[in-house]
């Protein structure tokens, strides 16, 4: 299995991602990793004696977080990001993974990668975290803001197959994002999406509204992007908050102080339990080969567990399957 990764990209590259890269390397040496950068930037920090299962590809160029993502692909081809993208297109790699400019992986993944047939859309699809700890996959959470209701039906299959498949459900229970749980609650998408999902052959248990997400009422959660990437944004947002004031609060005297030695471990377990790193990536579910998105702050713990979730992805075949379904769903 060969997995490339964009060395360039995310608040902390090239350093976490070639220092997660070693980490998986070692893991897993039948994985060979392929790192897209600079010379200059990456051969300094796989030291003198990188496994052999990790090697540098030289790129010349990559894309800015702030570079408008359509035209920065056109300019530059050359693009750590770009090239991650063709080489899963013509097979020279089984997957690639990305930190960097998340509107530029998906302009990127789309028109240079391709759709699978059948798929009008791709999806973005994170894992959130969950009260239960088992996390639930959302999507699509900005691939693209405007949906159709057909385009929703396809999100709910090509999530539960992956939840399946990589994130270890069983029967899935897939739920449509609304404002209320009633059949007819809901703009007139939800409302056709609704009917569209219902009548695939999968786990549909109806509409799902925002506050009960934590309580993993669901474990594949569908939205059109734009109420995705909103949801995405305040829930990190609100977590943020949370353990910012939390800190504050135990670390405010003694007593608190004292507090929190106590109660350390537990708080411990909860953080990692909510925390995105330790989900890898974010797949952009309905390409032709495995496209995967790594949060742009993610550490060398994150890039490392992106891997791993990547190789369930392509020892998994999701793609296959996807595929499969949607021409068995097209003959009927």
């Amino acid at each position: 299995m060969r997995i490339a990764l964009d060395a360039m990209g995310g608040d902390h590259a090239p350093e976490a991602i070639v220092e997660g890269c070693l980490r998986a390397a070692r893991e897993w040496p039948e994985t060979e990793l392929i790192l897209l950068g600079t010379e200059e930037s990456v051969q300094p920090l796989l030291g003198g004696n990188p496994p052999p299962n990790l090697r540098l590809q030289p790129v010349e160029e990559w894309i800015e977080a702030e570079e408008e993502p359509v035209r920065a692909i056109r300019r530059k081809k050359g693009s750590s990001i770009v090239v991650g993208c063709r080489m899963v297109k013509e097979g020279r790699t089984d997957a690639f993974i990305s930190a960097g400019n998340t509107g530029a992986l998906m302009a990127a993944g789309t028109m240079v990668t391709g759709r699978l047939l059948g798929i009008d859309r791709p999806a973005l699809a994170p894992v959130f975290p969950t009260l239960d700890g088992k996390g639930m996959l959302v999507l699509d959470v900005g691939a693209n803001p405007e949906a159709r209701p057909e385009h929703l039906k396809q999100y709910a299959l090509m999530g539960s197959l992956y939840a399946e498949k990589v994130l270890g459900f069983e029967a899935p229970r897939v739920g449509l994002l609304n404002i209320g749980t009633e059949a007819g609650k809901g703009t007139q998408l939800t409302k056709e999406a609704f009917e569209l999902i219902g009548a695939l052959p999968l786990r549909f248990v109806g509409n799902v509204e925002a506050r009960d997400i934590l309580d993993g009422v669901c474990d594949v959660l569908v939205c059109d992007g734009f109420t995705g990437n909103v949801l995405l944004k305040n829930t990190e947002g609100v977590a943020k908050g949370i353990f910012g004031r939390l800190k504050e609060e135990l670390t405010r005297n003694l007593f608190t102080k004292m507090a929190a030695a106590v109660l350390k471990r537990g708080l411990k377990r909860f953080a990692a339990e909510m925390d995105y790193k330790e989900h890898g990536g974010a797949p952009l579910l309905g390409l032709v080969g495995p496209v995967v998105k790594a949060h742009g702050s993610s550490d060398s713990r994150a890039v490392y567990n992106a891997v791993r979730q990547t190789q369930r992805f392509v020892k998994r075949d999701v793609t296959r399957s996807i595929s499969e379904e949607l021409q068995r769903l097209e003959r009927g």
